[in-house]
């Protein structure tokens, strides 16, 4: 297995399975003993991933898999056993007949074509292993983390949303509010009156062929602190890297961002401790951790997206996705300060 396919230093991922392959699945290692094994949650991650949850089912793609996930080993007694955790779903709507033509004719924008060059022998269905489906392995290792970090740091919360799609974007108002409503009741994960009218984009861009990119942003609240260990594993940097691993993001910002590159330094530093976003010196505060992801719009349009089944849009289906990459770092780096100090 190559090491690639894994993610984390102490608390670990493997993922593995292709689109169209049997099953994909994740091995999770380091998970401390006795944490309670939320089944309840970890199908209520996975669904939260599914295409058609919440009624957005007229904005995402068609396929339509269970993803009930099968727990085979690591857990007895409804509690962890500190041992390596196996989990898996079974794929069920794989047409791979849809993508017999790309064995030779690989599609823009994808990564048909470097895959198979790189490794010389590829799964061409459903793109394989660099398809959008592997993620269904980071939400299950995700949903571990996150019941490890219930029980250490029950004040914790970690809220995903769309802050843009397209050319609409969410107001000041919107986000600042964005803690006191359930995300996942608005179609698009817009937490906005402008939902529905993000709906009807993606909706108008699915029958045409077309697609959008958009912005989804990651608000950590109340986060421990002194986590992060620089040099080369800054809580910023490993965040970014888990961000940045997720197929079709193109961009990272943390706190102020890309903003910050025109503002005076006795601006920057004499003002709102917002502008760092709850990290200094790769380290978080204690404050809340404020990140944000862009993403190119959807690669499959015009013949390939009319006649597949494909997200116009990522950003919305990414949401859970970036969340559970979330947990997964903070719940690493929770267990690596544990041996910062005597």
């Amino acid at each position: 297995m190559s090491s690639a396919n894994q993610f984390g230093s102490r608390f670990t991922m493997a993922s593995f399975g292709e689109s169209h392959g049997t099953a994909l699945g994740v091995l999770i290692d380091g998970c401390p003993a006795g944490v309670d094994f939320d089944s309840a949650m970890l199908t209520h991650e996975m669904e939260r991933r599914r295409p058609g949850y919440h009624g957005s089912g007229q904005i995402v793609s068609g396929r339509q898999e269970t993803d009930v996930p099968e727990v085979l080993s690591g857990v007895f007694d409804g509690k962890t056993l500190g041992t390596p955790i196996a989990i898996i779903v079974r794929n069920q709507d794989a047409r791979s007949n849809d993508y017999s033509k790309i064995q030779n004719s690989p599609r823009a924008g994808h990564a048909d074509d470097v895959w198979k060059n790189k490794f010389g022998h590829s799964d061409h269905r459903g793109g394989g292993r660099s398809s959008g489906r592997e993620t269904v392995s980071r939400v299950m290792a995700g949903a571990v983390a996150k019941m490890m970090m219930t029980k250490v740091s029950p004040k914790t919360r970690v809220i995903g949303y769309a802050s843009q799609i397209g050319p609409i974007t969410l107001t000041a108002e919107d986000r600042n509010n964005v803690s006191n409503v359930h995300v996942d009741s608005f179609q698009a994960r817009f937490p906005s009156k402008e939902d529905q009218k993000v709906a009807e984009l993606l909706k108008k861009a699915q029958e045409n062929g077309d697609s959008y990119g958009g912005i989804a942003e990651i608000l950590i609240q109340a986060p421990p602190a002194h986590l992060g260990q620089p040099v080369f594993h800054k809580l910023k940097s490993d965040l970014a890297m888990a961000f940045m691993s997720v197929g079709a993001a193109n961009g990272f910002e943390l706190g102020l961002g890309f903003d910050s590159a025109d503002v005076q330094g006795t601006e920057f530093h004499q003002g709102s401790q917002d502008v760092y976003g709850g990290i200094r010196g790769g380290i978080s505060t204690g404050e809340s951790i404020l990140l944000r992801v862009s993403f190119k719009p959807t690669s499959s349009i015009l013949d390939v997206a009319k006649k597949g089944r494909h997200d116009p849009c990522i950003v919305t289906r990414a949401i859970p996705v970036l969340e559970a990459m979330t947990w997964l770092v903070l719940a690493d780096h929770y267990l690596w300060a544990k041996t910062d100090k005597l």
